[in-house]
């Protein structure tokens, strides 16, 4: 697969690497992973937050939710943003809104992602929150008993924290990792030939120690050819990093003293080890670089691009698994794409004549009203062959949300952020393994409006 480039990146540079574990540094089979954070987290609500035990009953569905969308927790609604936050598509529970109500609900005013009303779903752990929050918002449309929105958003969330935190979820992963967990090869190769270059390897990552380690050496230990374990391949791992934090203040770093997970305070250099918690501040100044001259790689655009591009002037990059399916659906209909493209040409050239005849009208000169009537007659031709190959286009990608990075003829908010914050993006880590530690990114260059 291929890279992204959004701004000059030189690889050689670079003088340390650091990588997210979870769905970064190792992908998993994300249906099942969330289809079973789905089924968790909703007998949590039925056991522990009083939620009637129906809602244990509702099934999973992945198209429902995709990266980047954004709920509405005052009204009920999922959204999806273009890059300039109008709502270009909306659900209320599992029934679409009409162009009419959305447009009387928010109107052209941009959506203000600063206000507690909305939440937003950015990485594919946020995926099952988005499905089970239409599902609960359906089922009280239903006349279930469930409280207000807000607090059904609030309570998925903690669900799922809970979940997460509590060892429920791991310990289902960790029995099973083959059902859940992908293994690249590729991985282990591509960071063993970035540590013969000279690059400092590390890893930042929310998870604890005993989950990171125990899948670590499922993941990547079995795949290395010049080293024994990944303890031997990173110089410095930290665990429980509590992001984005760890990229906003200040905070003490716990040791790893064993392989049993135990700890002790720890103040000297973090230039090699496992640690716990801490801040980026004092690990840049141990590893004695520049923030230019470290490259982070990680799955959450928030968490682990924006704020870093906020807060630390590191290098980063995205990884966007959901680019993978529409790269490929992309190529499918790109013969339709042109067809479309081609039409709407067409379609301009029309309009353009229509309006210079109808300047000659108001201003008194002789027109050919016949000829107006074939060209509009003409556009509505077009229209109608537009909108079919439009609706065909479509099912080319998820059927609720359509694009993940495109929001109608725009791009998606998510795409601003991607294009504004990640200095390159991709579909997996492993396709770093085809370019050399040396590349040079540049970026293709943009047209603007003017300029095409």
């Amino acid at each position: 697969m291929s890279l992204y480039v959004n701004r000059l990146l030189n690889m050689k540079r670079i003088k340390v690497i650091g990588f997210d574990m979870d769905y970064t540094l190792v992908r998993y089979r994300t249906e099942r992973f969330e289809a079973l954070t789905h089924r968790l987290a909703l007998a949590r609500m039925s056991r522990a937050y009083g939620y009637p035990g129906r809602v244990t009953d509702l099934k999973f569905d992945f198209q429902r939710s995709i990266g980047g969308l954004v709920i509405d927790k005052r009204n009920g609604n999922i959204l999806k943003l273009s890059r300039f936050g109008k709502v270009k598509i909306s659900f209320n529970g599992l029934d679409q809104i009409g162009f009419r109500e959305q447009s009387e609900q928010y109107g052209e005013l941009a959506v203000d992602l600063s206000s507690p009303q909305y939440k937003s779903l950015d990485t594919a752990f946020a995926i099952s929150q988005g499905v089970m929050f239409s599902q609960l918002v359906q089922l009280k449309k239903e006349g279930v008993p469930l409280p207000d929105f807000t607090t059904m958003a609030d309570d998925i969330q903690k669900a799922v924290n809970d979940v997460h935190q509590d060892g429920s979820l791991k310990e289902i992963v960790i029995s099973r990792f083959d059902e859940y967990v992908v293994k690249e090869p590729k991985v282990a190769r591509m960071l063993e030939r970035y540590k013969g270059y000279g690059k400092r390897l590390m890893i930042i990552t929310n998870s604890d120690y005993a989950y990171t380690k125990k899948l670590l050496d499922y993941a990547l230990n079995p795949f290395w050819e010049q080293h024994g374990k990944w303890e031997d391949v990173f110089d410095v791992v930290i665990t429980q990093a509590d992001k984005p934090g760890f990229f906003q203040g200040e905070s003490r770093f716990m040791r790893i003293t064993d392989e049993e997970g135990r700890m002790e305070n720890y103040n000297g250099s973090l230039a090699e080890g496992i640690y716990q918690g801490g801040w980026f501040g004092k690990l840049q100044q141990d590893l004695g670089v520049q923030g230019p001259e470290i490259l982070y790689l990680g799955d959450h655009i928030y968490g682990d691009v924006v704020s870093i591009k906020k807060t630390c002037g590191w290098r980063t990059a995205l990884v966007l698994e959901d680019l993978e399916e529409e790269t490929a659906s992309l190529k499918k209909a790109e013969e339709l794409q042109r067809e479309i493209d081609d039409l709407m040409e067409k379609k301009n050239d029309l309009e353009r004549e229509i309006n210079r005849i109808d300047l000659l009208y108001h201003e008194g000169k002789k027109t050919d009203k016949s000829r107006l009537d074939e060209l509009f007659s003409e556009t509505d031709s077009l229209n109608t062959r537009i909108s079919d190959l439009l609706n065909t286009h479509r099912t080319f990608f998820n059927p609720y949300w359509g694009e993940v990075l495109r929001a109608g003829s725009d791009e998606s908010r998510f795409a601003d952020q991607v294009e504004r914050y990640a200095c390159i993006y991709m579909t997996r880590v492993s396709d770093l393994y085809d370019y050399s530690p040396k590349t040079y990114f540049r970026p293709v260059r943009r047209l603007m409006p003017h300029e095409r």
